[in-house]
């Protein structure tokens, strides 16, 4: 058994933490690993490192924000996930981008952030996020988060794919900033000098103004009203209470365009015990948000 300080553990069992498990339920055949090579059994005299430090990494800084991440490169055993901690200041602008070969899964820690998802139909939606909010982007739809409101945004981002890294990501300046001006000129029907002033490489994290409010009717053609929202309320959920603490569960019944990731809030309460358990269809990736908890794993023969 190992004591885990705040902040500093990822697959553990939680004391006022949040956990996501990939399920995978669209994307890969039972029983199959869902990336990389089949890894050979545990059957040495001990059993992994199931903690990771990410509290402890340095981050990658920019002008509106810094980002931090635990791929199956820093921390082995989690081939199944990998997981991003990322802030945002007022106006910092995480700008727009898409993954090809992951989804993402993201719980508000604090602030506010405005999320703008593209589907790859041209659909899009804008929705503002308050701590305790989750979020999912399947696999190829594009967006951007922006920092809004009068504090730093924080939020916890876990990917379907723990060979994922969010540093190797498809963004738009990149994109454009190495395509030959004279195409960007045909396509957009402006003169190539428009392009002139534009960012030769990522940007990754922009810095700009705090946006204005939403207009309280969204536009025609975004998916708002849909009941794909990209957007759930898992803080606001009325939780399921035990002797020891509390937990609210997120699948894809409560939220159907979560198809590969399940999430969970837990606390529990000093000297009280998430009792003994596994998961026979999914790995578990868990950060700590506040306190103190003890792990216990056991991987058969003895250990």
């Amino acid at each position: 058994m190992s004591e885990f300080s705040r902040r500093d553990m990822l697959g553990a069992a939680a004391a006022g933490g949040v956990a996501a498990a990939a399920t995978g339920t669209e994307t890969f055949g039972q029983g199959q690993p869902p990336f990389g090579p089949t890894p050979a059994p545990l059957a040495g005299t001990e059993l992994p490192s199931f903690r990771f430090q990410l509290g402890a990494v340095a981050p990658k800084r920019w002008d509106g924000g810094w980002a931090k991440e635990a791929t199956v490169a820093e921390f082995p055993v989690s081939q199944a996930l990998a997981g991003v901690l990322m802030s945002l200041v007022p106006g910092g602008l995480r700008e727009l981008h898409w993954h090809a070969n992951a989804a993402e899964w993201a719980y508000v820690i604090k602030g506010q952030c405005r999320v703008t998802t593209i589907n790859p139909q041209g659909e899009s939606q804008v929705v503002d996020f308050n701590a305790g909010d989750v979020w999912y982007f399947p696999r190829g739809f594009g967006h951007s988060i922006q920092g809004i409101g009068s504090e730093d945004c924080l939020f916890v981002l876990v990917f379907d794919n723990g060979y994922f890294s969010e540093f190797g990501t498809f963004s738009i300046s990149d994109w454009v900033g190495h395509t030959p001006p004279e195409v960007l000129a045909k396509y957009f029907g402006v003169p190539a000098a428009t392009f002139a002033n534009f960012p030769k490489r990522e940007v990754y994290i922009a810095k700009g103004p705090v946006p204005p409010p939403l207009p309280t009717n969204p536009a025609p053609g975004t998916l708002d009203n849909g009941s794909l929202t990209h957007r759930y309320r898992l803080l606001a959920q009325r939780p399921d209470t035990y002797p020891g603490g509390t937990n609210r569960l997120v699948s894809q019944r409560q939220f159907p365009i979560s198809t590969t990731v399940t999430g969970a809030l837990m606390q529990i309460k000093p000297g009280a015990l998430r009792e003994p358990h596994w998961h026979p269809n999914a790995d578990e990736w868990q950060y700590y948000i506040s306190g103190r908890a003890r792990l216990s794993v056991f991987g058969s023969n003895g250990r």
